[in-house]
């Protein structure tokens, strides 16, 4: 039974640049408004809001006390006008009423309990407290000998109106602050996801629109040096395939002389071995060739690759290969089609030269392609698996039945799977054999 893995706080942590830096910005933020606003609360308003009670219960004790030692209708009238200024307090009489009424809501807040303690303590008798009516006064009922006092008073008197209005600010101040730093954060991280993008579809050999240098020093200088980069290989590969067209153009000629001689002269033995030669060394020239210049002049378009291989298969049959083709997904990506077609015509022709049987599987994935290539060859040792994509390794002791090809087959596979951004990757096939596996990524 495998252990069950350890909780990790990376693993819940944001991936991205700009959540994390929006985290590192407002998280700090956020939890240091947070403690002000609690140690505010607990400190202060509540504090406050309890002597208010406290004053608030004294002055209605003092009413109530007044009334009960001369219980007349005069003295509860003079009472009212006192209760009224300056105590602000509104005085009812309601004999033989029930004490408790039906509140507007469920339960008040928790500073209720204040009030009531402090009257209760004054008066030494239970009350009925009622904050959770709407309007600006709360409701007050002590039970007397005549029935019930109901007293009212301003909320203002007994809760600090204070702490709310700091809640406000508080929040206000948080949301602020986010905003401002989702704004600047967006406009640092833009030119960074446009830098990746960039590089991301020149990896894949695809043009990437310019764009102007912005965010911070060091990313415009990122910018700037991946442009200039991006020059010099550019050059670098138009160099190259100009030199290769003159030495195609300079080593064709001769060549065809030669064969043009082969052909005028008599048949002999000789002549044979030397024709023989001589389309080796063609065919030497023109892998050769292919793997050198690449396939720059293309321009990158959608291409169906389960196509490409049903198409590449069916040529393969042609020549008496055993080869079957399994599709699944969208297999459509981003590339260059001649390019793609030659990557997986070099890798299903390895496969049917050192093997009676080939399985090709082409799967579409979210985030890539991918083609296996099985055969049921001799197959080649894991310690050999990066020698099999030098150039002109041909492998002779393990795969000593390929007595075609010049050892270009794979790579010039490779090189057409890197200049997609993708990678061809060799393991031991179910088939007993070699499997080769192509993933060509293709932007999200």
């Amino acid at each position: 039974m495998r252990p069950t893995p350890a909780f990790r706080l990376r693993d819940i942590m944001p991936k991205g640049l700009y959540w994390r830096t929006l985290l590192i910005i407002v998280a700090p933020a956020a939890l240091l408004q947070l403690i002000v606003t609690l140690v505010f609360l607990d400190d202060h308003w509540q504090a406050t809001s309890k002597r208010m009670s406290q004053g608030v219960a004294a002055d209605a004790a003092l009413i109530i006390q007044l009334y009960e030692q001369n219980p007349t209708p005069q003295n509860f009238a003079y009472l009212q006008q006192l209760a009224q200024r300056p105590l602000r307090l509104d005085i009812e009489l309601q004999p033989h009423a029930p004490l408790a009424l039906r509140r507007c809501r469920g339960s008040g807040s928790a500073l209720d309990g204040y009030f009531t303690d402090a009257i209760e303590d004054q008066l030494g008798r239970q009350i009925w407290y009622d904050s959770t009516c709407p309007g600006n006064q709360v409701i007050i009922r002590v039970p007397i000998r005549e029935g019930v006092l109901q007293l009212r008073a301003f909320r203002d008197r007994v809760q600090a109106r204070s702490g709310p209005l700091f809640v406000m600010w508080i929040a206000g101040a948080t949301l602020f602050l986010v905003v401002v730093s989702i704004i600047f954060i967006r406009n640092q991280v833009r030119p960074i996801e446009l830098l990746a993008e960039a590089m991301e579809r020149f990896g894949r050999g695809e043009d990437a629109d310019p764009f102007r240098a912005r965010g911070a020093r060091e990313v415009r200088g990122a910018t700037h040096a991946f442009f200039a980069m991006r020059e010099r290989i550019t050059k670098s590969i138009d160099q190259r395939s100009q030199l290769l067209a003159g030495v195609s153009h300079d080593l064709r000629t001769p060549l065809t002389r030669l064969k043009l001689q082969f052909a005028l002269m008599p048949p002999s033995p000789e002549v044979e071995d030397a024709k023989r030669d001589l389309a080796e060394m063609e065919e030497t020239l023109d892998e050769y060739l292919a793997f050198a210049k690449g396939l720059a002049e293309e321009a990158p378009a959608q291409v169906d690759v389960g196509a490409l291989a049903q198409e590449i298969a069916a040529d393969s049959k042609r020549t008496g290969a055993d080869v079957e083709i399994e599709s699944a997904g969208d297999v459509v990506t981003p590339g260059r089609a001649r390019g793609l077609k030659r990557c997986v015509a070099n890798l299903i022709d390895n496969a049917a030269a050192h093997g009676d049987r080939v399985q090709v599987g082409v799967k579409g994935e979210e985030r890539a392609v991918t083609v296996t290539v099985d055969d049921n060859g001799p197959g080649i040792p894991p310690d050999q698996y990066e020698e099999a994509f030098r150039p002109f390794s041909r492998l002779d002791e393990t795969r000593s039945r390929n007595q075609k090809g010049v050892g270009l087959g794979l790579a010039i596979a490779r090189d057409v799977a890197r200049s997609h951004g993708g990678e061809i990757i060799l393991s031991p096939s179910p088939l007993g054999g070699l499997r080769a596996t192509l993933r060509i990524p293709r932007p999200a």
